[in-house]
């Protein structure tokens, strides 16, 4: 298993990853940590990711604090998070003072709408290479897909609210995975 050179490769390579996606740095996350740089395996990834969704704020931004922290303490956690955010949030910035002004432009918003199916795609692309690790998991994969599918169904179809849904399913799966390990 490789590490992080430094804070600084550590702070480059969340840098390099916050500058890779928009909307869908998951993706580029698991291929770039597991993938290309080796820092984790996918069966780690999934851990870590699963740790990263149920703590307050965005997934990959807690998740690139838990790698940091993993090889490197409070200061890796600090540098990843660093990385994650610094260059972003200038971009951001700069990208809103131009919004304000091109807002009212046909093509700026249908090129927003489809940034927003990318990022759909990406996110649909992860979950598919990181169905192998779903051998791993105390539900099994059938199971695990199951509670997905009903997922899916309950808050894409049915339009069910978020966090009943995944309050409930997120419980009930978190159960079973108990008494399976029991």
């Amino acid at each position: 298993m490789n590490r992080p050179a430094s804070l600084l490769a550590l702070f480059l390579a969340f840098t390099r990853l916050a500058l890779q996606g928009f909307g869908g740095v998951l993706a580029v996350a698991q291929r770039e940590l597991v993938e290309r740089l080796g820092w984790l395996s996918k069966e780690e990834f999934v851990e870590a990711l699963a740790i990263a969704q149920v703590l307050p704020g965005p997934n990959v931004v807690n998740l690139s604090m838990m790698i940091g922290d993993r090889f490197f303490g409070l200061r890796g956690a600090i540098a990843a998070l660093a990385g994650m955010l610094a260059a972003p949030a200038v971009i951001v910035l700069g990208l809103a003072a131009l919004y304000g002004q091109l807002s009212r432009h046909p093509i700026a918003v249908d090129a927003l709408r489809g940034m927003g199916a990318v990022s759909a795609g990406l996110i649909l692309a992860t979950g598919i290479k990181l169905l192998p690790a779903l051998k791993q998991s105390p539900l099994g994969r059938p199971l695990a897909l199951g509670l997905a599918g009903l997922a899916f169904m309950l808050i894409g179809l049915l339009r069910w609210p978020l966090l009943g849904v995944l309050s409930g399913l997120g419980g009930m799966g978190m159960a079973l995975a108990w008494w399976k390990l029991k």
